[in-house]
């Protein structure tokens, strides 16, 4: 009878803290400050772990290239913007045979698709997607994204 008793408190701790844990899992924060981007998979597989986590992004610095996946991943209600973030958007490219870089129009066109029409106009407005970086920033990003503030602990999202 005593072992019962004892294996039922037992269970009760642990689904204790396992929930508590799942709560603070939730609560917790990724900052992004200096990412300059990489390959698209990565990054897609990254922001998809982000979202699943139930983790909040910060973006107080730059996120460009792959790094602006984000937008398109993470719920725009979990995404909030500092007066420092800048989003940087360009082409996809792929390195040609002679060692240029040659934008991939279908990842082009995929990157595009997963960003949220506001973010679409935007850069439709600008001349879409080209080799040359946009960026935006300041009031035009903050009509788009909640103002955050840095006060929550935050971890670096590389």
């Amino acid at each position: 009878m005593i072992s019962g008793q004892m294996t039922r408190i037992v269970t009760g701790l642990l689904a204790a803290v396992f929930v508590l844990g799942h709560v603070a899992a939730s609560e917790a924060v990724v900052r992004i400050g200096e990412d300059r981007g990489g390959r698209i998979g990565t990054y897609i597989d990254k922001f998809e772990a982000v979202r699943s986590s139930g983790q909040s992004v910060i973006i107080d610095g730059l996120c460009a290239s792959a790094c602006t996946i984000v937008l398109g991943t993470v719920p725009h209600d979990r995404i909030c913007v500092t007066s420092h973030a800048a989003l940087g958007f360009h082409a996809a490219w792929d390195l040609g045979s002679n060692g240029r870089t040659v934008i991939n129009s279908e990842a082009t066109h995929m990157l595009y698709s997963m960003y949220p029409s506001a973010v679409q106009r935007w850069i439709k407005q600008r001349g879409g997607l080209t080799k040359r970086m946009i960026f935006l920033r300041g009031r035009q990003l903050a009509d788009m994204y909640r103002p955050c503030y840095l006060d929550a602990q935050a971890s670096s999202a590389r």
